[in-house]
C-alpha cells in the first residue's frame, strides 16, 4: 500500500479546502491530513481521492464527502477517550478519523460486504476500531453507554435504542429525514434523559435501513 509524497500533497491541498469551508479544529484537519484515503477507493477513482466528493464503495453505500466528515465530527465535540457508537461503518474512513483523535470507536455496518471487506482492511492499516455486523437500529447495548453516537446515514426517526445507550451529557449526531436531502441534527441528553435538539443544516445520505445484506 503506497502513501506517496504526492498523495500526502494532495492531502495538504484537501485540508486546505474543508479549512476554508469553515472547519478549523485542528484536531480534526490532522486527521484527515494524516489518513491516505485513496486508500479506501477503487482503484478506478484513485485520481479523484482527494477531492472533496463522495464516491461509491460498492453495495449502494459511498465513502462520504471529506467536508461532510469533517462536519459531523466537528459536532460530536470529540475527547480523548471518548467511547463512540458509529452506526454504518461504509469504508471506515469516519471510524479512522475518530480513532485518530483518540477516541475508543465502536462501529456497526449492515452490508456484511462491506463489514468483511473494511473490516480487514482498518486492521492492515493498524486502527483498532472495534466493527460489527448488525443492525444499527438496536446499537450495541452490551458496550454501552456511549459518550458519543454518530449516524452516518439518513434516518427517518431516532431509535429508541440508541436513546437508551448515551449516557447523561453525552449527544447523537444524526442526518434526519427521508428522501434524498436530510437536516444535520446533534442532539444531546439532559440530566433528565431528555434530548435537546439542534438543528445544523441540510446534507445528503445514503437512507439507514434495517434489513441487513448477506450479499
Amino acid at each position: 500500500m503506497i502513501d506517496s509524497y504526492k498523495h500526502k500533497g494532495l492531502r495538504k491541498h484537501l485540508v486546505d479546502t474543508i479549512r476554508e469551508k469553515g472547519i478549523f479544529d485542528e484536531n480534526i484537519l490532522k486527521a484527515i491530513g494524516k489518513i491516505p484515503r485513496h486508500l479506501f477507493l477503487d482503484s478506478s477513482f484513485l485520481e479523484f481521492a482527494y477531492q472533496d466528493k463522495p464516491f461509491p464503495i460498492g453495495s449502494g453505500q459511498t465513502i462520504s464527502q471529506p467536508y461532510t466528515v469533517a462536519f459531523q465530527t466537528n459536532l460530536l465535540e470529540v475527547m480523548p477517550n471518548d467511547k463512540i457508537l458509529e452506526i454504518g461503518t461504509g469504508s471506515g474512513y469516519q471510524a479512522c478519523v475518530l480513532e485518530e483523535m483518540g477516541a475508543k470507536v465502536f462501529s456497526i455496518e449492515r452490508q456484511k460486504k462491506l463489514y468483511l471487506k473494511y473490516k480487514k482492511f482498518l486492521a492492515s492499516l493498524g486502527y483498532k476500531a472495534k466493527l460489527f455486523y448488525g443492525d444499527g437500529y438496536k446499537g450495541l447495548p452490551a458496550f454501552a453507554p456511549f459518550d458519543k453516537i454518530l449516524i452516518t446515514a439518513g434516518a427517518p426517526s431516532l431509535p429508541e435504542e440508541l436513546v437508551e445507550q448515551i449516557k447523561p451529557g453525552g449527544m447523537i449526531v444524526v442526518p434526519f429525514g427521508r428522501g434524498g436531502i436530510q437536516q444535520m441534527i446533534r442532539y444531546i441528553k439532559d440530566a433528565e434523559g431528555n434530548m435537546l435538539k439542534e438543528d445544523h443544516g441540510s446534507f445528503r445520505f445514503v437512507p439507514l435501513l434495517k434489513e441487513m445484506a448477506n450479499d
